[in-house]
């Protein structure tokens, strides 16, 4: 007798399952202070003799070294643009800084227009050198690419920070919040466009700690220099001019330290819920773990490092904070980065295209 439950038909689907990774670690960064200081002082040098001419040379010497020296999975970055390429945006941006300052010389009403189209024009400037800064930007022979438009970059870079200053400036975490994410889910790898899911409520929830940081630091600061104060008026006439010397000193080190403690929260923060929430489908993922004490103790050191060694501290600290972010950052790969397409070399060039070899701007990217 036949069963009056009908056997459901043998299906050949199979239910997708997460593609196994070819790659999970973090990104290595081995480049040396000792190294980089050599490279530095001569581009400082010779820019210095050349009139800033060979400072070109210099930032495309400095980027190589650095996209050389950071690894995933074994696979440095290529910096491919050419000293020549940002020498004509510099000799442009001279020659606009020049025409700039003799017609508001003369005439002022000029100066002012000139201001006005200069705000209009910024979005597009700030879109060609993100597009450029993308464009030679190459990880496994695959270029990153960048497809802002003008009308968002308008919003985000100008009327939104217009529109926070009579917000009393309430408005600025998610101004800020606007601007990560118009800059990132613009950004693609290849074919594949990078996805970013940005929450307001980390941007406000992390001004609102630098807010409370910054002012237990001040209310501090201000109980120790009021007992410093008080100390002042039992110490003779000629004791009190050495303290009126260390005071400012000891204000200067408390104000470098509060600087050095929100800027750590605030990028640990902010960097991590970017890389947390980001992700090139299918492709690769990324975790940041960057911690708010190690990062303001590395920020305060290399502070006071630059300052007491009269800058020439300077490579050993770009070092070091290279060294930091890399070793708290995760990536991910997933086979189908194997099969990428790079369609920047499929582009047939157009103007806005030619026009981002002029506009070297440098957008940092947390």
């Amino acid at each position: 007798m036949e069963s009056i439950h009908p056997t459901p038909p043998k299906s050949n689907e199979t239910i997708s399952q997460p593609a196994t990774p070819i790659f999970s670690g973090k990104v290595q960064f081995s480049g040396k202070g000792a190294e980089f200081f050599g490279i530095w002082i001569v581009n400082i040098l010779l820019s210095v003799i050349t009139l800033g001419i060979y400072s070109a040379w210099a930032k495309v010497r400095t980027y190589r070294y650095f996209y050389g020296h950071t690894r995933i999975d074994g696979h440095s970055f290529d910096y491919l643009a050419t000293p020549i390429q940002i020498l004509k945006g510099r000799i442009l941006a001279v020659i606009v800084f020049f025409v700039y300052t003799f017609t508001t010389s003369f005439l002022p009403i000029v100066g002012f227009l000139f201001a006005i189209g200069f705000l209009f024009l910024m979005p597009w400037i700030i879109n060609q050198g993100l597009r450029f800064n993308m464009r030679m930007t190459r990880h496994r022979n695959v270029r990153f690419a960048f497809k802002g438009d003008y009308g968002e970059a308008f919003i985000n870079f100008i009327l939104l920070p217009i529109a926070s200053v009579f917000t009393l400036y309430l408005l600025m975490p998610y101004v800020i919040k606007r601007i990560d994410s118009y800059i990132h889910s613009n950004i693609s790898y290849g074919d594949k466009p990078l996805n970013v899911n940005l929450k307001g409520e980390t941007y406000y929830l992390t001004a609102l700690i630098c807010f409370v940081v910054s002012s237990i630091t001040m209310v501090l600061f201000m109980g120790i220099l009021g007992l410093f104060g008080l100390g002042l008026m039992d110490i003779e006439n000629q004791q009190n001019s050495a303290v009126m010397v260390i005071l400012p000193i000891i204000m200067m080190i408390a104000y470098v330290l509060m600087i050095a403690i929100v800027t750590a929260v605030w990028t640990a923060a902010i960097r991590n819920h970017i890389f947390d929430n980001s992700q090139f489908e299918n492709v690769a993922t990324f975790n940041s773990e960057l911690k708010p004490i190690p990062f303001a103790i590395l920020l305060l050191t290399n502070m006071l490092a630059i300052v007491f060694s009269l800058g020439l501290a300077y490579p050993w600290a770009k070092v070091r904070t290279s060294k930091m972010l890399a070793n708290v950052t995760t990536v991910t790969i997933y086979p189908e980065a194997l099969n990428l397409i790079d369609t920047q070399q499929e582009q047939q060039s157009s103007f806005a295209e030619e026009a981002a070899n002029v506009f070297d701007i440098d957008l940092s990217l947390t």
